[in-house]
């Protein structure tokens, strides 16, 4: 992990989950909070060390790699908590990450990890897209679902984080199937975010970069380069059910999915290129023999 700073104001903890700071005298704001406590002790002592605030906290969607160290912020610190919406209502109740990834089940124990299910987090403000002026802050909040249901990017300072609406390009290409919840969501925030006009950005996975419109292109195209390929595999097949794309597809890329939590994330992708191509009217779909298959329109 390493403390970089990209203005006066502006600086992110470089690390596997990229974590947000911006400094306005005695505040300083978190976008982020990192996986777990051990993450936030980390950012704590540096922080601490150069003698910087911490005064409030940005989730930027409620993925546990995202908030988990934030309940150890929130007892180390008086810390005020800002986070969309709808993220909000996970990270209150964060068992509702593996029970939807579970398909509405009650998860098995196996699901109910650090990494699929951070501690509760408190939330005192929550927010929807638009300006807002939160202490000594003034951020415009860009809703970009796709990834996660309500997530929101931060422009503060000039500086945009994104949080998981784009992906590093090394990053990206080492998922191979992206986590993501809806396809075509994510590829039109994508497109907004790429209007976006600032000194540079901050994914959640991947380097600070002032040019960003090219990596952010790289992801557009990673997107729709899954979803022909799929569209193409659905053609040559005739007809194929859901649990034999979602196999032959992650055995394609070679991911690794030995575990169920593995296996439940890159359903959960799959499926979201598969309800895109639904929505474009690309393929059809019904229930035969009590599996759900796909043909070409």
């Amino acid at each position: 992990m390493q403390f970089k700073q990209i203005s006066d104001t502006c600086f992110y903890f470089d690390a596997p989950v990229n974590i947000g700071y911006v400094q306005h005298g005695d505040e300083g704001l978190l976008i982020d909070a990192g996986l777990d406590r051990s993450t936030m002790k980390k950012v704590v002592n540096v922080l601490n060390q150069q003698s910087l605030p911490v005064t409030h906290l940005f989730i930027t969607h409620a993925h546990a790699d995202h908030y988990g160290g934030a309940s150890y912020l929130q007892k180390e610190k008086h810390i005020y908590t800002i986070a969309p919406r709808f993220e909000a209502a996970i990270l209150k109740h964060p068992v509702f990450e593996p029970l939807y990834l579970f398909g509405g089940n009650d998860p098995l124990p196996e699901l109910r990890n650090k990494f699929l299910e951070g501690e509760p987090v408190r939330v005192d403000e929550e927010v929807d897209e638009g300006q807002y002026s939160i202490g000594s802050f003034q951020m415009t909040l860009y809703a970009a679902p796709g990834h996660s249901y309500h997530q929101m990017g931060v422009l503060i300072d000039n500086v945009y984080y994104a949080g998981d609406s784009y992906f590093g390009t090394e990053q990206l290409l080492k998922h191979k199937i992206p986590y993501i919840t809806d396809a075509e969501a994510a590829i039109e925030s994508l497109k907004k975010i790429k209007q976006i006009e600032c000194r540079g950005a901050v994914p959640g996975h991947g380097s600070f970069e002032n040019t960003f419109t090219e990596t952010i292109q790289t992801n557009i195209d990673y997107h729709e380069h899954l979803l022909k390929e799929i569209l193409q595999y659905i053609e040559e097949k005739g007809e194929v059910s859901h649990e034999q794309i979602i196999a032959d597809l992650c055995s394609k890329h070679g991911v690794r999915a030995s575990q169920l939590s593995q296996f439940l994330l890159f359903r959960t992708a799959v499926t979201a290129y598969i309800s895109a191509l639904i929505q474009r009217e690309a393929i059809t779909h019904e229930i035969k023999n009590y599996r759900w298959v796909f043909r070409k329109a």
